[in-house]
């Protein structure tokens, strides 16, 4: 079975399968009871290849209104713009169909006839520099006029809906037209209600499974609905009365000034203010890869678009649904996730159990049908036919059809989901939000880590400890006095220093809301600042004594960042900061403890360098600040020189490794998981804090040049040793992360936060992006993000992943072994008696038991710790196991055993004459073979130990499951026999079916003891 699902089905993958995948395991499944159901959480095709259509739409729209704009062809010149009275009345100057339209058709000549950007602002009454006014009734207006940022969706379906859509099951339909028939026949022939009788009980048993399955369903989608709203809180920075705040996108509205920096996401349309380098990715929207310069000459933002590189100050103009991304985003959002390889494999098993089951059904019908003329032939009657026999044929074709029913495990893949949705709920909790599904799934087949250590492995709260400043070194610190510090230390030195900290920046220090100063930035800017004020430094002051003349921001593949400053008298001077080493490298000169610019001879530099090298070995992330004084003359566009830099100094950040870190490495290391730290950070440091947490034990520590330098044989013996890359660029995370998912075939987790991230992440099997220091870019190309950024919740995860896997592998050894025994029971009783002993009433109700009822109780099974104590399934790992098919051919022949001695001596065995005998005996079967299942739910809580009982009453949903359908049976057998065709039993009777139930778990124990092949 395993090779004919890998040969049908086994093409989908867990991320970027082709549509041609997608849609060819849709046409192997030709056998669906409800597609409406089973295919509800598969990717709606059609609705992508109409975001396509959209995007080539953008494009050309965007393509014509460049052309036309540089054309100059809106001869524009002597047409007056007219404001709409409700907007004049609203106190603003232009409309939202005219914001759009200068916007989206990129319409220069438009924006001149509004004097600009500036022009724009003022007619949206707002300033670029404090932005709106937070007055309630102010913004009230203005949502008035031009709207929320918000998208359309499609409505939630209500609870009625999801009971229609179970009703569109069409063995059900057909069930109920039987029940229709034999309601008409029944009645006609023996009156109300004794004729009725047959008939009300399938309907009643049909109306159960549908309100049983509606409200499963019903509640998965709710759970699913809670997630989406996690997956779009996005937020950005926004000045609003001149504070500098975070706000979330949706709360955005024309007028508002944005900050964006490299990885955002541009949250609505808008005209660039002032910013540097800014370069941006217009793919999500138009589906084109060349990223897009945006300055003062080419203002244009479009909503969705990511920021490539720069940062800059944004005028949002248009938002919501008046913007392109808007309605991409509405159809987008009914795309649907991808279905899970999970889904796709188990489609495949209920594809083809569903075959045999069909030809089961119709060679039972036959044969019944043959049994009931033989015997009319027998009597001599074959000519004439009542209204009983056509109802005796009737019963049958309903006993057809729901083996039908019983022999399609439609919950199968739906079980996937119900396990999905559960975990990652639960997930949610433990502070990882899911974006696909599939991730869930593939996280418990992880071989390999591959973590950050910046605020992964550490805890992103980052001072600066020590200095090395005129080859002095210094304590730094939060209780650092400014007067000790600079005790020693030149006021030139001193001077360039908090210049360099305050200027070479990408945070602010700004006053909230509050009229507290806020640093705002990265953990490492942020560390730096706080250090800067601490020395006694002005940040506004040190800003507003130079102009900044050009940006360039930190980014992994250089390593560093530069700004250049325009100083009084038309002087211009560079500073740079970034990895030590490397911007140490472009210095030829440094400040001595006189405060002179000397030249760096060799043994200052090798001072330095060891300095480095101390900072690093005691775990401190150094920083080199260096500066160059560049004349008077700077033309804007040309890039920052980087060499005859004056070496200023090397700080030493100190970040902690998280606590308990330490402990999940041995975690996952116990559990076959191999952890590799990757990090743009200096070997020394990486080194350290790798030794710390665990994950430097006997393997190497590679820097990203030497490992870019190798050749594939030598990758092929390095990358199973390498457990530490410093230095490394996200091309070498990429690299490292392809050889270990083609080369060694392992399942690979990879962390992110930044921009450059992105192409590992999509690479990775799973890709983990950072919820508190990642990028939006990050986000969007990752599979989960970890919340706190926090190591620890990654082997949450993991664990969490193992369990989804395991428990769906309970669930399916479970259903499949219901399955297996009730169509043998039925299909051997047809042929052999002529008669089936399990009715469509009772078929029905153990339908319900194994699969709406069943998936509840094995598929959110939680985790354990012993989960983790297992080696992991890796690539390669067969989804039905060997020792599932041992547990549930052991299972299935004890059951039909038990079953078929009901049969054969039940009556001899439990004295049973009279006219009610074959009644009381099928009840008996009926009575036993549910309570075979009720155990056997018990034995497949685990596949391989013996102890089936551990942690049983921590799972309360498994406990109310079981207790439901011990309830309801008894209910069934004493109280509803007219309609379910059963009758009361004795309690020797009752005591003998749970006796053969409870024998079932021996039995289970028995055969995990035979041994099987792991594959």
């Amino acid at each position: 079975m395993e090779s004919y699902l890998n040969d049908n089905f086994g093409e989908v993958k867990a991320k970027n399968s082709s549509e041609e995948a997608l849609q060819r395991w849709r046409k192997l499944c030709w056998l669906v009871k409800n597609p409406k159901r089973r295919f509800r959480f598969t990717a709606n095709l059609s609705k992508r290849f109409e975001v396509r259509a959209i995007q080539r739409s953008n494009q050309e729209k965007l393509r014509v209104a460049v052309l036309v704009s540089q054309a100059a062809l809106q001869f524009i010149h002597g047409i007056a713009y007219k404001i709409p009275e409700d907007v004049k009345d609203a106190g603003f100057d232009i409309c939202a169909e005219e914001l759009g339209s200068i916007v989206e058709g990129h319409n220069k000549k438009k924006l001149k006839l509004h004097d600009g950007v500036d022009g724009i602002a003022s007619k949206l009454a707002t300033s670029v520099t404090d932005g709106i006014s937070t007055s309630e009734q102010l913004l009230n207006k203005r949502r008035k006029i031009y709207g929320v940022n918000q998208f359309t969706e499609s409505p939630a379906k209500g609870y009625w809906i999801y009971v229609w859509e179970a009703l569109q099951d069409m063995t059900l339909m057909i069930l109920a037209f039987c029940a229709l028939v034999s309601l008409i026949v029944g009645i006609t022939m023996e009156g109300w209600p004794k004729g009725a009788q047959d008939g009300l009980g399938i309907v009643a048993s049909i109306l159960l499974v549908v309100f049983v399955t509606a409200t499963s369903d019903y509640k998965q989608s709710l759970q699913f609905k809670d997630l989406d709203k996690e997956k779009k809180k996005i937020t950005v920075q926004v000045t609003r009365n001149g504070f500098r705040q975070k706000m979330s996108i949706y709360d955005l509205l024309p007028g508002d000034i944005v900050h964006l920096a490299i990885g955002d996401q541009v949250p609505a349309d808008g005209l660039f203010v002032s910013g540097f380098s800014l370069l941006i990715d217009e793919s999500s929207l138009t589906g084109e890869s060349e990223p897009i310069n945006v300055c003062l000459e080419n203002p244009f933002l479009l909503s969705g678009t990511k920021v490539q590189d720069g940062s800059c100050k944004m005028l949002i103009t248009t938002v919501g649904m008046r913007t392109q991304w808007g309605k991409l985003m509405a159809t987008l959002s009914e795309g649907g996730d991808d279905e899970t390889p999970l889904q796709v494999k188990l489609n495949g098993v209920a594809t083809i159990i569903g075959k045999i089951g069909l030809f089961f059904a119709v060679i039972t019908f036959a044969v019944l049908v043959q049994g009931l003329f033989s015997h009319k032939m027998q009597e001599g009657s074959h000519w004439s036919w009542s209204g009983d026999d056509a109802l005796v044929i009737l019963e049958y074709f309903a006993i057809a059809v729901t083996i039908v029913v019983v022999a399609v495990p439609e919950g199968l893949p739906l079980a996937v989901t119900l396990s999905l949705a559960f975990a990652m709920k639960k997930m949610m909790n433990d502070k990882a939000l899911v974006r696909h599904l599939a991730a869930c799934e593939t996280m418990g087949s992880a071989t390999n880590i591959c973590s950050d250590k910046t605020g992964t492995l550490t805890t992103n709260h980052m001072t600066v400890v020590k200095v090395c400043i005129c080859g002095q070194i210094k304590e730094g610190g939060v209780s650092i006095k400014s007067s000790a510090f600079s005790d020693g230390v030149p006021d030139f030195a001193l001077k360039m220093l908090i210049e360099s900290i305050f200027n070479n920046t990408g945070g602010d220090i700004v006053k909230n809301a509050d009229k507290n100063i806020e640093i705002l930035g990265t953990p490492t800017e942020t560390a730096l600042l706080e250090f800067g004020l601490l020395l006694g430094g002005d940040f506004q002051a040190a800003r507003k004594a130079s102009k900044l003349v050009k940006v360039e921001p930190f980014n992994s593949e250089k390593k560093r960042m530069g700004v250049v400053l325009e100083l009084p008298g038309r002087h211009f001077r560079v500073h740079c900061k970034g990895a030590s080493e490397i911007v140490l490298g472009a210095c030829d000169k440094f400040i001595n403890s006189e405060g002179e610019i000397v030249p760096l001879d060799r043994k200052t530099f090798n001072h330095l360098s060891t300095t480095i090298e101390n900072f690093a070995n005691e775990a401190l992330r150094t920083l080199c600040l260096v500066y160059k004084d560049l004349g008077s003359e700077f033309p804007a566009e040309s890039s920052i020189p980087f060499d005859g830099y004056t070496c200023i100094g090397i700080v030493g950040i100190k970040d902690p490794v998280r606590p308990g870190v330490k402990e999940s490495v041995a975690i996952c290391r116990s559990a076959g998981i191999t952890v590799r730290m990757v990090t743009g950070d200096n070997i020394n440091t990486a080194k350290a804090i790798a030794r710390e947490c665990g994950i430097l034990t006997d393997g190497i520590a590679i820097e990203g040049p030497d490992f870019r330098m190798k050749n594939e044989a030598e990758l092929h013996e390095l990358i199973p040793k390498i457990q530490v890359m410093a230095r490394s660029s996200p091309l070498d995370k990429h690299t490292l992360v392809r050889h270990l998912r083609t080369t060694f075939q392992e399942v690979v987790a990879v962390t992110g936060d930044g921009t450059n991230d992105a192409p590992a992440l999509h690479e990775a099997d799973i890709g983990l992006a950072m919820g508190i220091s990642g990028t939006e870019v990050a986000k969007e190309s990752a599979d989960v993000i970890i919340l706190d950024d926090n190591f620890s919740t990654i082997v949450t995860v993991a664990k969490w992943g193992r369990s989804v896997y395991i428990n769906i592998q309970k669930f399916v050894q479970f259903q499949l072994t219901v399955n297996v025994v009730a169509l043998v029971v039925n299909f051997s009783s047809a042929c052999l008696t002529g008669e089936a002993p399990l009715t469509a009433v009772q078929l029905l109700w153990v339908n319900m038991i194994m699969d709406t009822l069943g998936a509840l109780a094995l598929a959110t099974e939680p985790p354990n710790d012993e989960l983790m104590k297992r080696a992991p399934v890796g690539r390669k790992g067969n989804f039905i196991s060997n020792v599932m098919w041992r547990n549930i051919f052991g299972q299935s022949l004890y059951q039909f055993i038990v079953i078929w001695y009901l049969q054969t001596a039940g009556k001899v065995a439990f004295h049973l004459d009279g006219p009610d005998s074959d009644l009381i005996l099928n009840t008996l079967i009926f009575n036993s073979f549910v309570f075979c299942q009720a155990f056997n739910e018990i034995s497949s809580r685990e596949m391989e130990k013996i102890n089936v009982f551990e942690g049983i009453l921590k799972n309360y949903v498994f406990v109310a499951v079981l207790s439901c359908t011990v309830i309801f049976q008894i209910i069934i057998v004493e109280y509803l026999g007219t309609y379910a065709n059963t009758c009361p039993l004795s309690l020797e009777q009752w005591f003998a079916s749970i006796v053969f139930g409870f024998l079932s778990m021996p039995i289970a124990a028995a055969v995990k003891l035979i041994p099987v092949g792991s594959s």
